[in-house]
């Protein structure tokens, strides 16, 4: 059946506010997404820690109604509820139901990191090429799909890295696919830390579908005791970063090469300032405003 879609624009700020005002008035569903994204290629999610919000400074609410809600009753709610809401910020439109999983599906294809790491949806099978290194990954639980720069970012740098045998590390793992993709490229085993429970179902299913489940262990971070590993990746945000700096220095092995993402272009330089206390070589590496640390931990 048809949706009724109100679509409105929030500061960062008002963005909870927003939020709870229209699950009071029925909204049956509510998406976020970068206001200032030009295209939809430019609006991936970042997946934000357990209470936190996105980090976009404007944010576009989109909440799909009953298709016969009325419209005018809509927006006098919402001009009572939130005082501050002037009427052309809101927009209304009927949507279609779809498929949305199967809409999303169509449009995500094979994509290549590095030399000869791959990731493939479930519906399109790759072909029979040793060359290639394969994860099977559709959108799930939890964020990673390799289409965030940051995501790309780490991949790129495990495909160039030579993991035979080798332990390693994926803090804030979300889908699992970066500790995933190190397995299939030839680590004997990973750990994936995240503070999301949802995220570690999501790696534990999407390391099954894979064959990789018997070398992979998933830990919430109070749970984790670090055993150094000789890689460590984490892919979170800056300021838990620059807060978890001694313990990923204490869960990396003398020599092991790390990366850190999830950083944007201005926050490095503090980063940078704050792991040279542990890592050596750092250098930088950025895609579309976003930024990769890498190094390896002092001997």
């Amino acid at each position: 059946m048809p949706f009724l879609e109100l679509s409105l624009t929030a500061r960062l700020e008002q963005q909870p506010r927003v939020e709870e005002a229209l699950e009071d008035l029925g909204a049956l569903s509510i998406t976020l997404r970068d206001a200032d994204a030009e295209t939809p290629d430019e609006q991936a999610i970042f997946e934000p820690g357990v209470g936190e919000l996105p980090l976009w400074p404007t944010i576009t609410l989109n909440a799909l109604f009953d298709e016969h809600a009325d419209r005018r009753g809509l927006a006098a709610a919402l001009g009572e509820l939130l005082p501050w809401l002037e009427p052309d910020q809101l927009d209304f439109r009927i949507v279609e139901d779809q498929d949305w999983e199967r809409v999303w599906m169509d449009q995500y294809q094979p994509m290549l990191f590095g030399r000869r790491l791959w990731i493939y949806p479930w519906n399109i099978e790759p072909p029979a090429d040793d060359q290639q290194v394969v994860v099977r990954l559709d959108p799930g639980l939890a964020f990673g799909s390799g289409t965030h720069p940051t995501t790309a970012l780490c991949l790129e740098w495990l495909d160039g890295l030579e993991l035979a045998g080798k332990s390693v590390i994926d803090y804030g793992c979300g889908s699992g696919i970066l500790a995933i993709a190190a397995l299939k490229l030839g680590a004997a085993s990973a750990v994936g830390v995240d503070n999301d429970p949802q995220a570690l179902v999501a790696s534990q299913d999407n390391a099954e579908r894979n064959g990789v489940a018997e070398r992979l262990a998933l830990y919430l971070p109070e749970d984790h005791v670090a055993d150094p590993a000789q890689v460590f990746v984490a892919n979170i945000l800056a300021g838990p970063l620059g807060e978890l700096a001694p313990v990923f220095a204490a869960a990396a092995k003398p020599g092991a090469p790390f990366a850190i993402s999830g950083i944007l272009d201005g926050q490095q330089d503090e980063l940078l300032a704050r792991y040279a206390e542990w890592f050596d070589a750092l250098c930088v590496d950025m895609c579309d405003g976003w930024v990769r640390i890498s190094g390896r931990r002092r001997d």
